[in-house]
């Protein structure tokens, strides 16, 4: 405790010492890591031995998993006061990037208002706000306007604040949302009268945010988590009642199952998902009946997904003999009706095909909508029920991401489509589903001059070490040359299935600007490519994911988009095990790392069932305790594999509340880092304090950790320019 205590005196002193030096502006500058005379901070190794399969392992560290020892916070102080002292002349660099990404933002904006059961509704920002200000009006855009609710109120006593899941009852009258103040993403539950503007005094804590109305605008179905943060519980409130009596309407045993709920199109149906990897179940309820008994659509089975809604009749999403899903449908038929949603009775609506992955569908009283991912990219696919109609949605672009937006009324013939790419902002569509007119609802503003033909995009393919293909998309301002000597930034996920899309960022124009170009490696694990490109990526495949990153980045070398003194990687969660992974594998290729709420200590975690979410994760990469699982995770485990050696430049980002990557897992890592490393680049932990997974709330206030991360970056490549 001496230690670290006297460490954070003297990096303060240091710090102070250091804020007000000039630094050079030019490229090829000397980092001010290379000027930068601070000692890092030591935490002490307290040797403890874990036994499995017979094999032993030492994890010196694992005493940080303690939040509430004092020696822990002051540990992750000293880290961030170390950082804050070698970071000290970017002190100005920061804010100049933080204010220079704010100001892209549109302060006073408001969102394209929505139409549904009789009002519309959208939310708007002031000038100086970080929060959005959440309103409706009745029946006609002429009409007065509704302040539902001001989060800026809400959050002006918080460090950090969430309302999320706002929903109104289906006689209007009636608020409801969920707010998480510590950012642990557990919420409590509150209701608004909207006619008199009071807050009932119903409260329900420890909710995952989600809930639904039945249709007696009394009654809300919720689900609460238990202490790994599993959502194990869906519960029944009645307005006006103590939470404390809400009645248990499902108990879901089995530790591997996560619970949701929602409810149809329709609005007919209240719907119960459970759900693990591979497996899924839905208990459905009448939406009028809500005392009434549940039932099963089709009982869980191993290996078979789906998910369903109801328009007209029961669609199901499904993988049964489809790899890449197909779309079913089934009778709407009374609850307990003999069992006729189950499998056997489910008729093909669209088939399944090996080059088409159907990522999800929406359903319309005149047309069904489709969202088809083809060599990697979301076609939207619009079919009439009568047949008479079957399109495709031309966005004029090759590369993008597109998806249904917020679509609440069934019966209408407007389908509200979202779109961005690389090179074009956020942009709101309404489609007539039966004339095809597409009208553009909102392109979102981007200040400071941004003009999008400075920018240009490109999609390119590497060749992993077995042969495949794997997508890259690129941006970078006009008159990027490709002779190596650009600095550019590879960012990757490459889990759960998650396809990373080549959205826009008007934060990242600070890069792009300043010489960089960024690329999105679409490695095995997401399902860019397909059903197929997930399963290649996870359990007993997952080195394929480390693969195809470093592929790539080679590849992005050998045809001279850039070159290792230049390249930079990012990734965070999931994409934080992938950044410890590659610095491990090829600590050579990359001169800088930005590894964000970085999941690395895999089998640790992975064995402890009481950490959040483990049990949950079994299917994805392995159970441990099977020592073949053991053996290969713990090959890869980028917290096991630290070794001697050079590493790049490292950032690693964190956050003391984080419900999805407990703190200690970076933290444990950088502590490995420090005492195995044999180079003299920047290791550099920050750990915020106020703020869990996403980081701080606010409009704004996450732009500091971008210009953090940033700064980090533009320093290592050469290009910063301050006034010194």
């Amino acid at each position: 405790m001496k230690q670290i205590t006297t460490f954070l005196c003297c990096a303060m002193l240091i710090f102070a010492a250091c804020k007000n030096e000039p630094t050079a502006s030019t490229d090829n500058q000397i980092s001010m890591y290379e000027k930068m005379t601070a000692q890092p901070p030591s935490a002490e190794a307290k040797p403890k031995e874990m036994t499995e399969h017979g094999h032993v392992r030492n994890d010196p560290w694992y005493w940080l998993n303690d939040r509430e020892n004092p020696e822990v916070i002051a540990y992750l102080n000293a880290e961030n006061a170390y950082k804050d002292a070698v970071m000290a002349d970017l002190k100005d660099v920061q804010e100049e990037l933080f204010q220079e990404i704010k100001g892209r933002i549109k302060e006073k904006d408001e969102s394209v208002p929505q139409f549904d059961n009789g009002y519309w509704y959208y939310y708007r920002f002031v000038e100086g706000g970080e929060y959005p200000i959440h309103c409706r009006k009745a029946k006609t855009l002429d009409a007065p306007e509704e302040i539902m609710l001001d989060v800026n109120v809400l959050a002006k006593d918080y460090d950090y604040y969430s309302a999320a899941g706002l929903d109104v009852s289906p006689d209007n009258k009636t608020l409801a949302y969920a707010e998480d103040t510590l950012s642990r993403r557990i919420y409590t539950l509150v209701f608004k009268d909207l006619a008199s503007g009071k807050m009932l005094t119903d409260r329900i804590p420890n909710t995952d945010g989600s809930f639904v109305w039945a249709n007696d605008n009394k009654t809300v179905f919720y689900g609460v988590k238990d202490e790994t943060l599993r959502v194990f519980k869906i519960m029944k409130h009645r307005l006006g009642t103590d939470a404390v009596k809400d009645e248990v309407v499902f108990h879901e045993e089995d530790a591997t199952f996560d619970l949701g709920i929602e409810k149809t199109k329709s609005k007919k149906y209240l719907l119960i998902s459970a759900t693990q990897t591979v497996s899924n179940e839905y208990r459905y309820l009448d939406a009028n009946t809500p005392d009434g008994q549940w039932t099963v659509f089709q009982p869980r089975e191993r290996n078979l997904e789906y998910s369903v809604d109801h328009g007209d009749q029961w669609y199901i999403r499904t993988n049964m003999d489809a790899t890449n899903f197909r779309l079913m449908s089934a009778a709407d038929l009374p609850a307990g009706a003999g069992g006729k949603t189950g499998k056997a009775n489910w008729k093909d609506v669209i088939a399944h095909r090996p080059d088409v992955y159907l990522e999800g569908f929406s359903l319309f009283k005149t047309h069904l909508v489709l969202e088809e991912r083809i060599s990697g990219i979301v076609n939207i696919r619009i079919k009439s029920w009568d047949g008479k109609q079957d399109y495709k949605v031309d966005f004029g672009e090759d590369s993008y991401v597109a998806h249904p937006a917020n679509n609440p009324d069934f019966n209408s013939g407007i389908l509200r489509l979202g779109y961005q790419s690389l090179t074009t902002p956020a942009t709101v569509f309404d489609v007539n589903l039966l004339t095809k007119e597409k009208k553009t609802m909102k392109v979102q503003e981007v200040l400071g001059g941004f003009d999008r033909n400075n920018y240009v995009s490109e999609r390119i393919y590497a060749t992993a070490r077995d042969g495949v293909k794997v997508p890259i998309s690129v941006v970078y301002k006009k008159g990027f040359k490709k002779d190596g000597t650009q600095p550019l930034l590879l960012y990757a996920y490459g889990s759960y299935g998650y396809s990373i899309d080549p959205t826009f960022s008007a934060a990242r124009l600070s890069l792009l600007d300043r010489g960089f170009a960024y690329a999105i490696a679409h490695i095995r694990g997401g399902q860019e490519m397909g059903r197929q490109w997930y399963d290649d990526g996870k359990l007993l495949k997952k080195q394929n994911t480390f693969n195809d990153f470093v592929d790539c980045g080679d590849y992005l070398v050998a045809q001279q988009y850039t070159s290792p003194d230049h390249l930079f990687a990012m990734g965070g969660s999931a994409g934080g095990l992938l950044m410890g992974a590659v610095v491990n594998m090829r600590p050579d290729l990359f001169k800088g790392v930005v590894a964000a709420v970085p999941f690395v200590d895999v089998v640790t975690t992975m064995l402890d069932e009481t950490i959040p979410l483990t049990t949950f994760e079994w299917d994805e990469w392995g159970n441990p305790k099977n020592k073949e699982f053991y053996e290969y995770m713990l090959s890869y485990s980028p917290y096991d594999q630290v070794a001697k050696k050079d590493y790049p430049a490292m950032l690693v980002t964190t956050g003391l509340h984080d419900s999805q990557v407990q703190y200690f897992e970076p933290a444990k890592w950088v502590a490995k880092l420090r005492t195995m490393k044999t180079d003299k680049n920047p290791l550099l932990l920050h750990t915020n304090m106020d703020a869990g997974h996403g980081g701080q709330s606010g409009r704004f206030r996450a732009f500091r950790e971008v210009a953090l991360e940033y700064a980090f970056m533009l320093d290592l490549a050469g290009k910063v320019k301050v006034k010194g």
